[in-house]
């Protein structure tokens, strides 16, 4: 899989991508072994990961699969104990000073920023800390604490804002040198409603106008699949699916029809055979049939629009991306009766 990446911003401290630039990330065979006095555990296998130039990657799997570990090591935080890293073709270990210059990052559960010192003074030190001089880091730290609603505010010390407030800020620190390359580990945790859509947006529009290559890791499913044009699934350290998004979904497309229509069904309800199950879905309503019976399905289709049911669409179900991930980590028996059992499967075509 390839996309094409737009140019860098001007001020960026890495150089633009050109088609026969290599990956924005490569991971191959990397592996990480912590020890434990005469123990050892295994947090990573040797896991080959290719990334292009702007790609959002969602890196999936339970608690404790090895997500973070990943995330560390793309950061030169942790150092592998087999296999290699690279970022836009600098290797993380041997080309440290260049391969981190590709990358900003924000970190679950580390205070990503200083919060005895203000915004304003956090993306001034952060810039210039990563090389950026006071004439463009300036303008840069404006830009950021303006589009993220932080202006007003940009003298306060970071400890007084709200959690929402805070993550922004880290946000605004991973991007203060416009990277090419973001490193996001469960940036909307802990976050009210309206400050996640915030940090959801942000992210969708780093991919899509600025053309930012992201590593997205988090345990909300619906964000991963909204923002996410490709899913990486981790089990105890091990890459057992790897494909597009879309493509994902489809291979475990379900043996039944899913009606849609407009608004709720409210009487309309008692039109549904035994066994069909309807569930709201935003403005509209969600019907899904017992089975992939087309008689019945034409069946139920006459009666909605003898009812003037307002039809949206008709199409095979397709399950979302929390069902499809809990049938990967727990090996649960796939739509058609086989067992899902991860790499063998979903990772064929992403290689």
């Amino acid at each position: 899989m390839s996309t094409g990446r737009t140019s860098a911003h001007p001020d960026s401290l890495a150089s633009a991508a050109t088609p026969e630039a290599p990956a924005a990330i490569e991971l191959s065979g990397l592996g990480k072994v912590y020890s434990r006095g005469r123990s050892s555990v295994t947090a990573v296998q040797s896991t080959t990961l290719s990334v292009p130039w702007g790609q959002v990657v969602g890196l999936l799997g339970p608690n404790g699969a090895g997500k973070t570990t990943i995330i560390k090591m793309l950061g030169g935080l942790v150092t592998p104990t087999w296999g290699t890293v690279r970022l836009g073709g600098y290797d993380v270990a041997r080309q440290r000073r260049h391969a981190v210059r590709q990358i900003g990052a924000v970190l679950e559960g580390s205070r990503n920023v200083y919060w005895p010192m203000s915004a304003w003074e956090n993306l001034l030190y952060f810039g210039r800390l990563k090389g950026l001089r006071g004439a463009k880091v300036k303008p840069r730290a404006e830009r950021l604490l303006t589009e993220l609603g932080l202006w007003e505010r940009r003298h306060e010390s970071v400890g007084t804002y709200s959690r929402g407030m805070q993550q922004k800020v880290a946000v605004a620190a991973a991007l203060i040198t416009d990277p090419p390359v973001i490193l996001l580990d469960e940036p909307t945790i802990g976050l009210d409603v309206e400050a996640a859509r915030t940090v959801k947006d942000w992210i969708a529009r780093l991919a899509r106008t600025d053309g930012k290559t992201i590593v997205l890791t988090t345990h909300q499913l619906e964000v991963a699949q909204e923002l996410s044009d490709r899913i990486a699934v981790i089990k105890e350290g091990e890459v057992i699916a790897d494909l597009p998004t879309a493509e994902l979904l489809s291979r475990h497309a379900e043996n039944r029809f899913e009606i849609r229509v407009a608004g709720p069904l409210g009487g309309l309800a008692d039109v549904l055979p035994s066994g069909a199950h309807a569930e709201p879905a935003g403005e509209q309503t969600r019907v899904l049939l017992p089975d992939g019976d087309r008689q019945l399905l034409y069946a139920v289709l006459n009666r909605l629009q003898s009812a003037d049911a307002p039809l949206v669409s008709v199409a095979q179900a397709r399950p979302s991306l929390e069902e499809v991930f809990l049938r990967l980590v727990n090996a649960e028996p796939g739509p058609s009766g086989g067992t899902v059992d991860g790499a063998a499967d979903v990772t064929e075509t992403a290689r």
